[in-house]
């Protein structure tokens, strides 16, 4: 058995990734599928589209590489999360189109739970805060809309599942039901201290138990696909969901341990060990993963909601810039700003602030403003932004560990993640090196390092962290004083952005 596949289900394409015993790629499938916007706020998958698209990937995958099931030990899944689907357990047919985790259609349902005492509640039992992004409120959706589905669903016809147990049913041909702890912690249904449906959070949003998964760990045999679909039998031994396989390919793997991916928005997470912290700064406890018969570790969860996209509307809504790529090398043409801040809070701002209600601002502008001093300022609005969780999460953790905590690396990932301007510039910004490594493909590794572990294809985590390596360091150069002073002209930046 030479290889591990990862299947790499997102948002809006499915990837497959073979991986060799080296942790390198060895070859990769993608195919997009079609986004759904049926009412304003609405966001939709076809359930159908996400298995065929991801069935396609891997077959393409498996060709590019030219091998078959019997030179796959075993395969992994890492996925969109949240995102919710219910079907026919007799037919394996979807009773409605997947809701995806951008769907805001229950707001006003979760506005009114979050604002009662039961918000409080749920948020110490799930470590979440109450939310449309979350499944709860998605399923109870489904049930009062969707004709006959309540009642077929306390008749046990229906089945639940976040993607990774929708694949998962269809990769084994219905014999399997079930979804990691990871997944199960991010639907808004799951006691996290006891990796356990929890009958209050089903009775709160009138879920029947008869349609949830089973929870299993996030590496060991959890079943094995339909000979059918590819010539043969393979394990399935992985499954987490796509920050959390993130955050294991980066091997976070020791409480501590911190990673952020440069995407759209950024995800940071950092590694709690078996300690759920609760957050007192507005950030998710989130399950991290449990391998095998070994305690359920977790981890700190702070979400950027416009990161990339800040580029983005620099190219298409300025076109200051034809391409991303472009950014470095303006941003280092200037040696500063020019005193120009630029809060991307284009729809209002995520953690640690949670105002839904912030908008962009530029500020500091003069006749000496140039785009290169605009094209920085996005850039470094990035970093400060990451700042303002990590300071979060130190604050959560030092409560969490008696004031004990520190970062002392921060790993790095995600399509920015390529800028040196930025990674150089985030350093400074935390004082604590910024480490990309030479896999980027972490989220697919993850999985694939989940599965490898759960069928023996490496022995352990240490051979798993050899596997990992560092492409480049990026050392903090600047001093206290020039990171006060910076942080300072940034928290009042965000401060007229705010409301």
């Amino acid at each position: 058995m030479k290889y591990l596949l990862a299947l790499d289900q997102g948002t809006t394409s499915s990837r497959a990734i073979v991986f060799d015993r080296e942790g390198k790629v060895a070859g990769v499938g993608q195919r997009p599928f079609e986004q759904l916007f049926p009412h304003p706020g609405w966001v939709e998958h076809r359930p159908e589209d996400i298995w065929n698209s991801q069935l396609g990937a891997v077959r393409d995958a498996l060709a590019t590489v030219g091998i078959g099931p019997e030179d796959i030990a075993a395969i992994g899944i890492t996925n969109q999360r949240e995102t919710t689907v219910v079907w026919n357990r007799r037919t394996g047919r979807p009773i409605h189109n997947a809701i995806v985790w951008q769907c805001r259609r229950t707001a006003d349902r979760c506005d009114g739970i979050r604002s009662s005492l039961l918000g409080a509640e749920i948020q110490q039992k799930t470590g979440l805060v109450v939310d449309a992004y979350f499944s709860a409120s998605k399923i109870e959706w489904l049930l009062e809309q969707v004709a006959g589905a309540r009642e077929a669903a306390e008749a046990g016809d229906l089945a639940f599942g976040t993607v990774d147990a929708w694949l998962l049913w269809n990769l084994t041909g219905g014999k399997v039901h079930a979804t990691d702890v990871s997944n199960a912690s991010r639907t808004m249904l799951c006691d996290i201290r006891r990796s356990a449906w929890d009958d209050d959070l089903l009775s709160t949003f009138s879920v029947p138990r008869a349609m949830m998964p089973e929870i299993v760990p996030s590496s060991g045999v959890i079943g094995e696909t339909d000979p059918d679909l590819f010539g043969g039998a393979i394990p399935i031994a992985g499954i987490a969901g796509d920050q959390q396989a993130a955050l294991f390919g980066q091997m976070c793997s020791q409480p501590g341990m911190a990673k952020n991916t440069y995407g759209t928005g950024c995800f940071l997470l950092v590694h709690t060990g078996e300690k759920a912290c609760e957050s007192r700064n507005s950030l998710l406890t989130t399950v991290a993963w449990k391998l095998g018969d070994a305690p359920v570790e977790f981890a700190l969860e702070g979400s950027v909601f416009i990161a990339g996209a800040a580029i983005q509307w620099l190219r298409d809504g300025l076109q200051l810039i034809g391409d991303a790529a472009e950014t470095e090398a303006l941003a280092k043409s200037v040696p500063d700003t020019g005193g120009v801040s630029f809060v991307p809070a284009f729809v209002g701002l995520g953690a640690p602030y949670w105002d839904p209600h912030a908008r962009g601002i530029i500020t500091g502008l003069t006749r000496g403003t140039t785009r290169s001093h605009l094209v920085r300022a996005a850039l470094e609005a990035i970093a400060f932004q990451t700042r303002d969780i990590v300071e979060a999460m130190i604050g959560d953790a030092n409560d969490a560990f008696s004031g004990v905590f520190a970062l002392r690396e921060l790993r790095v990932d995600g399509g920015a993640a390529a800028n040196d301007f930025l990674m150089a510039f985030q350093a400074d910004v935390l004082g604590v090196p910024v480490v990309r490594p030479t896999v980027t493909e972490t989220t697919a590794a993850g999985a694939a390092y989940l599965a490898g572990l759960g069928v023996g294809y490496w022995s352990d985590l240490a051979e798993l962290r050899n596997l990992w390596k560092r492409d480049r360091v990026f050392e903090p150069t600047s001093d206290e004083t020039w990171r006060a002073k910076g942080y300072e002209q940034w928290k009042t930046a965000v401060a007229r952005a705010k409301g």
